[in-house]
Formats: C-alpha cells, structure tokens, sequence
C-alpha cells in the first residue's frame, strides 16, 4: 500500500511543479504583454514550488527582480506606490484599446470592462501599498 501512495505523491508534486513552470512561462509572457500581470503567476509558482520543488522554489526566489516581490507578497509588504499607478495604468490603457479599437463584440467589451474594472479595484483597495504598510512598522 506505501508503494502506491508513494508513486501518488511523486505524481502530485511532479505535477505540480509542472503547473508551477506553466505559471512562470505566463509570468514571462506576462512581461511584454500588457494587462498580463507578471508577479501574480511568479506567486502562484513560487507556492507550488514550495509544495513540489523546494529547489525551483530558491530558483525564483533569487532571480534579482521577481524575488524580492516574492518576498514583499509574502512577508505582507504589498506593491510600491509606482508599481500600482502602472499597474491601473496598463490595465486602463489596455482596456481602452481592446474596447474601443479592437473588439467588436458588444459581450465581449463589456466582458473585458468588467473584468478590468475588478483588477483596478482589486490592486487599488485590497492589495497593500509598501509604503503605508512601513509606515505602520
């Protein structure tokens, strides 16, 4: 019986870090595309990292920029001020251009206006911002 769920947890945690490299390769893709955010999916790899691959999870932690992110998410830091602003920027620019100059879709702008104005309020009301939070300490 050990044998079996031997070979289950060793396709879980292959599976998973499976899972967690898919989500750096969006996090990748995520840097020149916008409205695709990079450091969520860099969050979600590092976590399944942590559960899989201890090794990837170091990996990630100690690429110059995406590590110190990692870290800041994880020790409750929030985003800089500066990252947020570009971060509702892109989401609005994006959003305007798809809107207004690519989509024709009625369903589909209002699908891709709904979906932006939840990141806006989401990275503007419950993601904290670093300098507050050091404030605070």
């Amino acid at each position: 019986m050990s044998i079996g769920k031997n070979v289950l947890t060793k396709a879980k945690k292959a599976s998973l870090t499976l899972l967690g490299f898919a989500c750096v390769a969006i996090g990748i893709i995520g840097i020149v595309v916008p409205g695709l955010p990079t450091t969520v999916f860099m969050i979600i790899a590092a976590w399944l990292f942590s559960i899989s691959n201890p090794r990837f999870e170091k990996w990630l932690l100690n690429l110059p920029k995406i590590g110190p992110a990692i870290q800041n998410f994880r020790n409750g830091l929030g985003m800089p001020i500066k990252a947020k602003i570009f971060a509702v920027s892109s989401i609005f620019i994006f959003t305007a251009v798809a809107t207004i100059l690519l989509i024709e879709n009625l369903l589909l702008r209002v699908s891709i206006i709904f979906v932006a104005v939840i990141g806006i309020w989401y990275i503007t009301s419950r993601v904290p911002t670093r300098e507050k939070v050091l404030e605070k300490n």
